[in-house]
């Protein structure tokens, strides 16, 4: 049964006023991969309504292979952490709403970072090469409320999706999209009004993306 792990941290509803655009185009995904068959499930983990604890032992950052001798992290937080690394390991294709908050990732997505980013168990480490998630697809839904353009004196400033591309491609050595619309506040800061039109077109387009890739992924996952 082909398996999508759909994972939102935006703390904006998906509909209505104030509506978050990353979870408006992940829901367009999830759902067109829902359609792709009967047998093709959705599990979603909401980083917003269930937030993750954060890691509070270092020895967890590592598989229990590579923990120092004698360590004992608490059971509840262990056993927290093997549960996401399940379902994470499970998923035939992960999603991934990361709106950029204060040009970095929002913090319940980046504790999510942590709990994954295993060394031994996800990654490779000498003498411990898992990479069990090498070639897997993920999909990175971003929306940034400015303008980053190459050229422009903002180009350097998100720091929400180059972290996923280096956690998730490099480290896990999954293969990673990103669909992006910006300019998002265009619609709420009269300050930024001139980019509305701009925005509009980039949510379309993200939208088509999103339809268009989850339908590639559905019929190639099978």
């Amino acid at each position: 049964m082909p398996r999508l792990l759909h994972l939102d941290s935006s703390i904006g509803p998906a509909t209505g006023p104030g509506r978050s655009r990353s979870r408006e185009v992940t829901a367009a995904f999830a759902r067109t991969w829902a359609e792709a068959g009967p047998d093709h499930e959705v599990v979603r983990r909401d980083l917003v309504a269930s937030p993750l604890p954060h890691l509070l032992d270092p020895d967890l950052h590592w598989a229990p292979a590579l923990r120092p001798e004698g360590s004992s992290p608490d059971p509840a937080a262990e056993a927290v952490q093997e549960e996401v690394l399940a379902e994470l390991l499970a998923a035939d294709v992960v999603l991934i709403g990361a709106p950029m908050y204060n040009y970095s990732l929002p913090s319940t997505l980046k504790t999510w970072v942590d709990h994954i980013h295993v060394p031994g168990t996800t990654t490779p480490f000498p003498g411990h090469e898992a990479q069990p998630l090498r070639g897997r697809p993920a999909v990175v839904v971003t929306s940034r409320g400015g303008t980053y353009d190459p050229g422009t004196p903002t180009e350097t400033w998100d720091h929400a999706v180059p972290p996923l591309q280096i956690v998730l491609g490099d480290a896990l050595g999954m293969d990673v999209s990103v669909i992006t619309t910006s300019a998002t506040l265009s619609e709420s800061v009269p300050a930024l009004a001139d980019g509305a039109e701009r925005a509009a077109a980039e949510l379309a387009r993200a939208h088509e993306q999103a339809v268009a890739t989850a339908r590639q992924l559905a019929a190639l996952v099978r």
